[in-house]
């Protein structure tokens, strides 16, 4: 700090809520640092993760939907007997 800031009238911490609720920051380790160099290909590289989760996440639904379904039985219902050469 220079000598000549005088911050005697200042209060510590006066905005450190208010900012600390706008942003995130996240640290990379260094590995990532070389594969993400700006804040441009991490966001686009964890905008499609979030894509793919969220497609993940609605196909597991839908199998879970369909798996809960009562099957009907096979060689049940009223024309089994037809498909089976038994006539009906």
């Amino acid at each position: 700090m220079r000598d000549h800031y005088d911050f005697s009238g200042g209060i510590r911490g006066k905005y450190a809520k208010r900012y600390a609720e706008g942003t995130n920051v996240v640290v990379l380790d260094p590995d990532v640092a070389e594969v993400f160099r700006d804040r441009h290909s991490v966001n686009e590289t964890l905008r499609a993760v979030a894509r793919i989760i969220d497609l993940q996440s609605r196909k597991a639904r839908r199998l879970t939907k369909r798996s809960s379904r009562p099957r009907p039985r096979r060689g049940s219902g009223e024309h089994a007997g037809a498909r089976r050469g038994r006539g009906g």
